[in-house]
């Protein structure tokens, strides 16, 4: 058997075994160090968000049963691709690919605040009045696909091998949830991690309420396209005790903490000045 045989028949194995490891561990963590207090019952939250994770999870597999590896597999084979087209050692390969797909994710992230009809897909992922580790996997039934779909182009365009996918996908979904947890890093080290992946609160500020603070830290992985691009932020202007998460008027745990609500919400109410870059903050704006 060779190496990619192997990715492939056991590809689901990797990816659901680092996923509830990490899933337990930043569950633990959070429970032993804290970095917030929660304001919504932990049980709606958590049976609603996860909830949700299966069903996207079910839809999903009846849509793209052979999911990124698939189009990996369908690309090598018809020599599509950059990396299909152009040979290079396969550990630089490995490490391009997985540094190209993931600045594709931060300008995805980018463009789901910078387009309307596409913010109200995504802000299912920011209305979560909490942030803990079910955050980081809290999306949209449609924002997921359309996710899908743009990895699959990604994948035809860049030929990655097929373990360079399968260690971006596990280190996005690791990552998502380590970033998206409610817990306590030292602050000399959360400041040495920064320079190399995105730490809770480094994403926290990403989950503010305030518009500014909301369009920023983009990153799910590697920190350095927000410091490139000028969308980086350090601190929230109340701290991070003190900041709101979620958004202005979306509020009714009706619409935010239960599935039902969620699969909703981009069907309900007006995008009005929220979207990226549609206002400044100033003090007559502070709520």
């Amino acid at each position: 058997m060779t190496f990619d045989e192997f990715i492939l028949n056991n590809e689901i194995n990797i990816r659901m075994g680092f996923f509830f490891g990490t899933f337990a561990l930043v569950a633990l963590w959070e429970l032993i160090a804290p970095r917030r207090a929660l304001t919504v019952s932990k049980i709606l939250r958590w049976s609603n968000n996860i909830g949700l994770v299966f069903l996207n999870s079910f839809i999903i597999r009846l849509i793209f049963p052979a999911a990124a590896i698939g189009m990996t597999v369908f690309a090598s084979e018809h020599g599509w691709g950059l990396f299909n087209y152009y040979q290079l050692p396969l550990a630089l390969t490995v490490i391009v690919s997985v540094i190209a797909m993931d600045f594709i994710i931060y300008l995805q992230h980018v463009l789901v605040h910078a387009v309307p009809a596409l913010w109200r897909l995504h802000r299912v992922h920011h209305a979560d009045p909490d942030y803990d580790v079910t955050t980081g996997a809290r999306f949209h039934t449609l924002e997921i696909i359309i996710s899908i779909l743009i990895k699959f182009a990604t994948i035809v365009v860049l030929g990655p091998p097929i373990v360079a996918v399968v260690i971006f996908e596990v280190i996005l979904n690791a990552m998502s949830m380590f970033n998206h947890g409610n817990i306590k890093l030292p602050l000399g080290l959360d400041k040495k991690l920064r320079l190399f992946i995105v730490t809770p609160d480094m994403h926290r500020v990403h989950h503010s309420v305030e518009d500014d603070e909301a369009n920023c830290n983009f990153g799910f992985n590697l920190p350095w396209w927000d410091r490139l691009f000028g969308t980086y932020r350090d601190q929230p202007r109340a701290g991070h005790e003190g900041m709101s998460i979620g958004i202005h008027n979306y509020t009714d745990p009706k619409q935010v903490s239960w599935i039902h609500g969620m699969l909703l919400l981009p069907f309900i109410g007006k995008i009005t000045d929220y979207a990226i870059n549609r206002r400044e903050w100033n003090s007559t704006n502070e709520k």
